[in-house]
């Protein structure tokens, strides 16, 4: 192998590896949105059945099924009055 054939090789190795890490970014993101969509329709599905917001996160999985993966995901459910849309914030775990 002459010296341009390695550097190229090298150079496709690490578009590869930065394009697979952004791949991965990408598909982190849209979990943590699709749980945060995920919440927040439990939350108004309970407000449009039972006519209010659940003070806890609780209420929705017991009652909407909703599940949440406490190892990769911190969700934020603060409930200021049970007629007002709850703030809902997911995090990853890191």
């Amino acid at each position: 192998m002459n010296r341009k054939t390695v550097i190229l090789a090298v150079i496709l190795v690490i578009a590869v590896m930065i394009m697979i890490n952004n791949a991965d970014d990408s598909l982190n993101d849209e979990r943590l949105e699709n749980l945060a969509q995920a919440v927040h329709k439990s939350a108004v599905s309970c407000y449009a059945i039972e006519g209010f917001y659940p003070a806890d996160i609780e209420y929705l999985r017991e009652n909407y099924g909703l599940m949440i993966d406490e190892s990769k995901y911190t969700v934020i459910y603060d409930a200021f009055a049970s007629n007002i849309l709850p703030e809902i914030t997911v995090l990853p775990n890191e």
